[in-house]
């Protein structure tokens, strides 16, 4: 008899709980929350408003097109762009050209913004050469700089530095390869970027592809309001 209670007893707690916490879960299936929790939501959030620190951006001097100096103590206190490209490439230089001046747009009149166009070709590009580039491009905002120095000097910051690509290939188009990538400062001068969905950080941003101006774009509003 006691052993009968037990069972009665023991249905009823199950029939009690199917009818209290069943639908719940029927609901949350439903919504597709059923895998969202307190911390899985507090650390996609943090990630997504937060870039990732890579490190110090390399240090420079070299002459922009106006035939100033300017080093990356110009840049200090602003979010900046840098990228290495030369005046006559035929290739992808245009193109990541064009896109760095979307982001410009995007950012006119921001005199805590910059981009900085290195060449690879110095001996050709000199200042009065890309002055010139710079002006059939349209490419007029005081924050753009576009700079030449010893070529020796800059294939060391670009391959050692930043870890991005050049070099001469004479049997390349133009001559010279290079990487199709921009680098994004932060006001500190640290290398930042976003972190691909797998957590790790992407580096640099493709300066080809509209996903990755876009998510540049992004990325540097949110360093705008640090």
């Amino acid at each position: 008899m006691l052993k009968n209670k037990s069972y009665i007893w023991v249905s009823l707690i199950i029939l009690i709980f199917g009818i209290l916490v069943i639908p719940k879960i029927v609901d949350r299936v439903k919504n597709n929350e059923i895998v969202k929790g307190d911390r899985l939501n507090t650390v996609t959030s943090h990630k997504e408003s937060g870039l990732a620190k890579i490190g110090p951006a390399p240090k420079f001097i070299l002459t922009d097109q106006n035939k100033k100096q300017v080093s990356n103590s110009t840049y200090a206190g602003k979010v900046y762009v840098l990228e290495f490209f030369f005046s006559t490439c035929p290739t992808i230089c245009p193109k990541m050209n064009a896109n760095l001046k979307t982001v410009q747009q995007e950012f006119a009149g921001n005199n805590n913004f910059g981009i900085a166009s290195i060449t690879i070709n110095p001996e050709n590009d000199t200042p009065e050469v890309l002055k010139k580039h710079a002006e059939e491009l349209g490419f007029t905002s005081d924050n753009w700089h576009f700079l030449t120095g010893d070529k020796d000097y800059i294939y060391q910051i670009a391959n050692k530095g930043f870890n991005m690509y050049a070099g001469e290939n004479a049997k390349a188009n133009g001559g010279f390869e290079h990487s199709g990538l921009f680098a994004l400062i932060d006001k500190n001068g640290n290398i930042r970027c976003r972190e691909d969905e797998f957590g790790n950080p992407i580096l640099y941003y493709d300066g080809l592809e509209e996903k990755g101006i876009k998510t540049l774009k992004e990325d540097i509003k949110l360093l705008l309001e640090e």
